[in-house]
């Protein structure tokens, strides 16, 4: 799979690392904002010398047209602004998978991923990593086995982090629960991320929880995403939809097996 990819900031970096690491990957390129070490390989910085993978390109030269045509690849991942997806939606024209790992997209941007999504097939996803999205489904498959419950929301984050959580507003809003009331923010210390979703029953308590060790689990979800759409019709796709699929999947496997 050739894999293209937009920013290589703290998390950006770490995803890029993920890539050159999968054998059954290969890193084409990287576009970033600056033009500082342009054309030298992401491989290079990141200490892997040998593999040669991950071109630097900058933004005006990602912009141009032909870009695309000169530099195919299978995917682009996304992991670097809110307004980058204005300069590679033409890729969308070609055919190429996106997979935009955004946290904060307005209204409007995910209403343009939406319209690319009628050229190749497009995930968006605020939180990318497969724990939040398995406890997203895994909280709702439970609701509706005790619907009664009550359910509190608690997620933490490093002291500097301000707003909620949005993958806690995510959660508070699958469940049907108001998150003024129900969600509840931590803030300490250096935790990159940690949800919690709490049913309370009379003579028993449930806890399905994730913990962000480090944001390399951003890389490892883009890209199961990306696998995912491969060979996949064009269509706006979710982590919670391939997670959900999976499940279904898994479910007919073992009735086969059985």
């Amino acid at each position: 799979m050739n894999v293209g990819l937009f920013g290589f900031g703290r998390t950006g970096r770490l995803v890029a690392e993920e890539i050159i690491k999968d054998t059954d990957c290969v890193l084409q390129w990287v576009v970033r904002k600056s033009t500082k070490n342009n054309h030298e390989y992401a491989s290079d910085f990141l200490g892997y010398p040998k593999h040669e993978q991950g071109t630097f390109f900058s933004m005006d030269e990602a912009t141009a047209p032909g870009f695309f045509e000169r530099h195919p690849v299978d995917v682009i991942i996304d992991f670097s602004s809110t307004q980058a997806v204005y300069e590679y939606g033409h890729a969308a024209d070609l055919g190429i998978s996106i997979v935009s790992a955004i946290s904060h997209y307005e209204q409007q941007e995910i209403d343009y991923l939406k319209a690319l999504s009628e050229k190749a097939a497009v995930l968006y996803s605020a939180n990318i990593t497969l724990g939040i999205n398995f406890l997203l489904v895994a909280s709702q498959i439970l609701k509706q086995i005790v619907p009664h419950a009550d359910i509190e929301v608690i997620e933490e984050h490093f002291r500097d982090k301000r707003g909620v959580s949005g993958s806690a507003l995510k959660i508070a809003e699958k469940l049907g629960l108001d998150p003024k009331t129900h969600i509840n923010s931590i803030r300490v210390g250096g935790i990159l991320g940690r949800h919690e979703v709490i049913f309370g029953l009379p003579n028993q308590t449930i806890r399905i929880a994730h913990d962000i060790v480090s944001r390399a689990a951003f890389g490892v979800g883009a890209l199961f995403a990306a696998r995912s759409l491969i060979g996949s019709p064009p269509g706006f796709y979710t982590m919670e939809g391939l997670m959900r699929n999976a499940i279904v999947e898994s479910i007919a496997v073992k009735e086969i097996l059985s």
